[in-house]
């Protein structure tokens, strides 16, 4: 049996023997593409290629591309460990020609590679081609029909519509009509009974695509109409989880050696077994898929920079991960953290094609770790929120579904899950219609109309902000109006422009753009698809004269401090905290500077002064800004220039360095022209981000200096109020202070336990004997929560069979506490959780808790009389 690493590496091979370029993976993560979260296929490293804003240093190209679908229109999430091909990270092999060979060489390769190379089954095979559409006014695919009779006799060329057989990038961007090759994996005594033709696109398991020839030939414009491009390209994509399920014998991806080592390693863990069944039923399998499945997604994109979190892409990657939690924790039984568990081995077997996992492999499994630890807890309380829930009629309803997935990371399906075990049902019209509410908000939010572009020159464009920041006598490539919520923008592209584009976490340039008299202001530069965009609130009357394009400077060369400080500061903390410090982030403008970087504990007052001083030695020693534009990326790397997981570089790239012994780094942005226009650093916060990631606030130069005046002022009239006339007596008579409070308090708290052992005496002369009951109710002079609690803990001790019910007001706000006697918990169905919440209602609030024991406040003292005898009416 072929191993799945060769099945790989004879493709690249294949390839690289057909004069192809072969090129890395990019990241699974897409944080520069407005229109895609994650990469979900493996052209989208080349889309500036087909769009033409971009010229590739070689016209083929083939690489391995990790691949993520589980957002927007490829969305697969649902169907992981439901059957035997759907993943949510995968990778799709590809081999692109950029107007170079097109249908013919496409064709007749793939075929070589599969039947010849790889040794399939000719007979085995079916493809398709584009069948026309009359209303597109597109002609049927004879070309590739012609082609393909060469290699496929006519009934295996099956003809499908525009859903199966025209691609799209989106709803705009280059596309064409694509030939996918199918294999028919069944038994012979089935392929004798049904022709395999029959079920080529059936969603049959054993009939399946596993290759895709896409032929870009049109661009799809705003208004849906298509027109030719000057080049026509090739884009190829085959699943690599399928290539080796077929070469393999398989019947499922997960019976192939890329899932088999860590199926076998959870049912270890777990201790229960594997049968390979895709039955409904079948839960333990579909769990045990679903883990090593999502396992791999949440790896690869926490090593390509995107951490777990509760926005865009990082709520996607929280949500997999927590779908991996609830099927091994609801159907495998394990009650501990188990993917981190899976991540050595994991990296072990990809460290040759993506070797950025096993170089983070600790760091990775401390944040798979730590989000497993923080959501089994959730689980946990989850499931005693839905234990204490008030349900009519054996059903939960829409709104309280909704809050538990929202509010509380709930899962919805976990929710229906727990309600049939306890014979319940969901309101899954009314938890869908809460869903909706919220989805049409963020909708309506992020909704945007983007026009055509309207084309004035098709120079290429260049950025000259290094050097300059004032050009005249430049051109308008192209521009086009965006409509959204705000109100119209328009987004216009210069032939060359001296505006930096957000990139690498330092905000886009502002300024003006002069259209003879005529100054229009830029809001913001953004990149997209390797384009300079320049935003815009209006149109000058006149767009197609030159233009002088002008950058606001001092904003310019403060956003520059602080991001050269960034660099200072990076290399000071591997310097006191270790070389594991890895960039995790960063944010930085004209007025501050965030830095997020990999370390697992609370960096110590001692270690940021140090921090803090090394960054403000290597600014006083003024270090000349040395920049090496445009050098071989192996250049780079000789030189020892840091590369930050998750950026994808080119072929060339922009070294920056500050002492060659001190800070290298690979970047785009823009930098001081020595260390000594920064000025000042100052550290203004440091805390914790996620697991393993530490972020440090800074500021520097003017702002700096004003942070530090400004403390300076506040110390002087903190010691004018102690009266300290010396800077140490500020010290001690703080400490004094905080020594007599601490007298103070303890003093009140006794006086408070006295107080309320006298009530604990006069409560136990009122309790009253009803139906068995040891009923206690009363509204209590006390400002102090705990002595409350303590009070009611010792009554019902006391007394035994109690019911308690404490009211009083804390600090302005009413407050309620229930203790019931375990015993009657049981004999009587009695919850204090949910006797609570019924009360609370009485002072305008909320609250909850176990059955034995729990707490409600509010908003109107007025009401707890009320809720004291509403509580004797209950009982």
């Amino acid at each position: 049996m072929k191993q799945a690493q060769s099945i790989r590496q004879q493709f690249l091979d294949f390839f690289a023997s057909k004069q192809h370029k072969i090129v890395p993976s990019s990241p699974i993560v897409n944080p520069n593409d407005p229109d895609l979260m994650f990469t979900n296929a493996g052209m989208n490293q080349f889309k500036d290629f087909f769009l033409g804003n971009q010229v590739p240093s070689s016209r083929r190209v083939a690489d391995t591309q990790k691949c993520l679908r589980v957002s927007g229109k490829h969305n697969d999430l649902e169907e992981v460990g439901i059957d035997g091909y759907h993943h949510t990270m995968f990778e799709m092999l590809g081999n692109w020609s950029f107007g170079d060979y097109f249908k013919e060489e496409a064709i007749n390769w793939a075929w070589e590679l599969l039947t010849e190379v790889y040794g399939l089954e000719p007979d085995r095979l079916y493809v398709s081609i584009f069948e026309g559409d009359k209303a597109e006014g597109l002609e049927a695919d004879e070309e590739a029909a012609a082609i393909w009779r060469k290699w496929v006799p006519e009934e295996r060329i099956l003809r499908f519509d525009k859903k199966d057989n025209f691609w799209e990038m989106g709803a705009t961007g280059p596309c064409g009509p694509c030939s996918e090759i199918h294999i028919d994996l069944r038994s012979d005594a089935d392929r004798a009974k049904v022709d395999g033709g029959t079920l080529v696109n059936m969603d049959d398991p054993e009939v399946i695509e596993i290759w895709n020839l896409v032929f870009i030939q049109f661009n799809r414009m705003a208004d849906k109409s298509l027109v030719e491009l000057p080049e026509k390209h090739i884009d190829t994509g085959m699943g690599f989880e399928r290539l080796c399920l077929a070469l393999q014998g398989k019947k499922s991806n997960y019976e192939t050696d890329i899932f088999t080592p860590f199926i076998e390693m959870v049912e270890k863990i777990s201790g229960k077994s594997y049968q390979g069944s895709y039955a409904p039923e079948a839960k333990v399998d579909i769990a045990m898929r679903v883990v090593v499945d999502h396992l791999r997604a949440v790896s690869f994109a926490i090593a390509d920079g995107q951490l777990p979190s509760n926005t865009g892409a990082g709520y996607v990657i929280r949500r997999i991960l927590r779908r991996a939690v609830r099927y091994y924790y609801s159907f495998l039984d394990v009650r501990e953290p188990l993917l981190h568990r899976l991540l050595p081995p994991l990296a072990d077997s990809f460290k040759d094609v993506f070797p950025e996992l096993d170089a983070q492999r600790d760091f990775i499994a401390k944040i798979i770790m730590e989000e497993e630890n923080a959501f089994l807890r959730t689980l946990a309380d989850g499931l005693r929120r839905i234990d204490s829930l008030e349900v009519t009629d054996s059903r939960i309803d829409g709104k309280t579904a909704f809050r538990l997935y929202d509010t509380f990371g709930f899962p919805i399906d976990l929710t229906r899950l727990v309600a049939a075990e306890k014979g319940w049902t969901v309101d899954e019209k009314g938890f869908e219609a809460a869903l909706d509410v919220q989805r049409k908000a963020g909708q309506k939010d992020a909704q945007k109309e983007v026009g055509d572009w309207t084309m004035l020159n098709d120079a290429e464009v260049e950025f000259v902000g290094y050097d300059e920041l004032s050009i005249a006598d430049v051109k308008v490539n192209k521009y086009r109006t965006v409509k959204n919520k705000k109100g119209d923008q328009y987004q216009i592209v210069l032939n060359t422009t001296p505006f930096y584009a957000e990139g690498g976490g330092q905000v886009g340039d502002q300024g003006l753009l002069w259209f003879g008299e005529e100054k229009i202001p830029v809001l913001d530069t953004k990149k997209e698809n390797d384009l300079f965009i320049h935003i815009v609130k209006k149109l000058p009357a006149h767009i197609d004269q030159p233009v002088k394009a002008e950058v606001n400077a001092k904003r310019r060369r403060l956003t520059e401090n602080n991001h050269s400080a960034t660099h200072l500061l990076h290399a000071a903390l591997r310097e006191v905290l270790g070389t594991h410090v890895q960039q995790k982030g960063s944010k930085l403008d004209d007025r501050y500077l965030t830095f997020d970087f990999s370390h697992f504990n609370k960096i110590t007052g001692e270690e940021l002064a140090q921090i803090e001083n090394i960054v403000n030695q290597r600014i006083r020693q003024n270090i000349p800004l040395e920049e090496a534009r445009r050098i071989p990326i192996d250049e780079a790397r000789a030189a020892g220039a840091m590369m930050l997981f998750g950026e994808k570089y080119g072929e060339e790239v922009r070294m920056i360095t500050f002492d060659p012994s001190y800070s290298r780094e690979l970047c785009g942005g823009c930098h001081v022209s020595a260390t000594g226009k920064i000025g000042f650093f100052k550290i203004t916060g440091e805390s914790s981000v996620a697991a393993g990631v530490r972020r440090i606030e800074a500021i520097t130069a003017d702002r700096a200096e004003a942070f530090i005046k400004s403390e300076l002022e506040e110390l002087r009239s903190i010691r004018e109020q102690l009266k300290a006339t010396k800077p140490k007596d500020a010290d001690k008579k703080v400490s004094s202070l905080q020594e007599e409070n601490k007298k103070l308090l303890k003093q009140l708290e006794q006086l408070q336990a006295a107080q309320a052992n006298n009530l604990k005496k006069e409560l136990i002369q009122q309790v009253e004997q009803i139906g068995g009951i040891n009923f206690v109710a009363s509204r209590l002079p006390l400002n102090d929560t705990k002595a409350i609690k303590t009070l009611a803990y010792q009554l019902e001790k006391e007394l035994g069979a109690a019911f308690i019910v404490l009211g009083a007001e804390v600090k302005g706000k009413p407050q309620l506490m229930v203790a019931i006697s375990e015993q009657l918990t049981a004999e009587k169905d009695l919850h204090a959780g949910n006797i609570v919440r019924q009360l609370a209602r009485e002072i305008q609030g909320g609250g909850g808790g176990q059955a034995f024991f729990a707490t409600a406040g509010g908003k109107d003292s007025a009401g707890l009389d009320k809720a004291i005898a509403k509580a004797r009416e209950m009982i």
